[in-house]
């Protein structure tokens, strides 16, 4: 067998693994704060937590004595992220969750693309102008329509991401710079948790689940997603993301009992395929 199916290979894995892993983020906030495990902040603080650990430990097995690089604005563009991820999934599913999510990160990059400099073609204005449809057909009021704050605060937790992303498209080492950020945010939430204290709930479940979505679907994720980057490069990099919303749904109709509605739907499709145009080259 020659080296180049085995390469292959080990990038469909390695891709497929983190996608999984990001989707599952979703679910385990979900399963975790639906039926009231534990509390947004407690499941903010202990994911972040666990995820600085999971990455030190995958720097340390790099034979990096500690993280470097990051930034105290990152660290608090990550840790708004995370923040609003958990507030919001008290309130929506986790399908429309990341369908929301995945949306407002892609809108929040292509914006501040064209505010600076950036001309799109008529092919991303009118993948932008499906998407945004998506999102309007999402949020029409009704029975089967996400609750207005959940679907907010999941925007804002895009918003987030997208300038968290923003800011580490230069990072000479991502993982490094990631495993930083993470561990400058713990004060963040810790602060946080201690504001809402006493709205505070702990169970053993609960914190179980926390831990497994930072350290396994967030530390493990970005760990395989950065090893896969190099090899499928930024624009591969961008389209195979449009998987994650998708997996997310089916997620969450399987293990979570969510119903997938015509409504979401139709609307996940619209986004789906508006994102899409969006990543092609001019």
């Amino acid at each position: 067998m020659t080296g180049r199916p085995v390469g292959a290979l080990r990038l469909a894995a390695l891709t497929a693994a983190s996608l999984v892993c990001f989707a599952a983020n979703s679910l385990l906030c979900r399963a975790a704060l639906r039926p009231r495990l534990v509390d947004p902040a407690t499941f903010t603080s202990v994911r972040l937590a666990s995820g600085a650990a999971a990455l030190a430990i995958f720097l340390a097995l790099r034979r990096r004595a500690r993280p470097a690089g990051g930034s105290a604005a990152s660290a608090l563009a990550l840790f708004a992220y995370a923040a609003a991820f958990s507030l919001a999934y008290v309130r929506i599913g986790a399908g429309v969750g990341a369908l929301l999510l995945f949306a407002a990160v892609q809108a929040t990059m292509l914006g501040w693309s064209v505010a600076h400099g950036a001309r799109p073609g008529a092919v991303q204005w009118l993948g932008a102008a499906t998407a945004l449809g998506g999102l309007a057909l999402l949020a029409l009021p009704g029975a089967s329509a996400p609750e207005p704050l959940g679907a907010a605060l999941m925007i804002a937790a895009g918003a987030a991401w997208g300038a968290y992303s923003l800011r580490g498209r230069a990072a000479r080492d991502p993982l490094s710079t990631t495993a930083h950020n993470f561990l400058w945010s713990v004060p963040l939430t810790l602060a946080f948790s201690v504001g809402l204290a006493h709205e505070a709930v702990a169970t053993p479940g609960g914190v179980a689940l926390a831990v497994a979505s930072g350290a396994l679907a967030s530390g493990g994720g970005y760990s395989l997603w950065y090893a896969a980057v190099p090899q499928l490069g930024a624009t591969r990099a961008a389209a195979v993301q449009l998987a994650v919303p998708a997996l997310a749904g089916l997620g969450a109709t399987a293990f979570l009992g969510e119903r997938l509605t015509p409504r979401l739907a139709a609307a996940a499709a619209a986004i789906l395929v508006g994102i899409a145009l969006t990543l092609r080259r001019r």
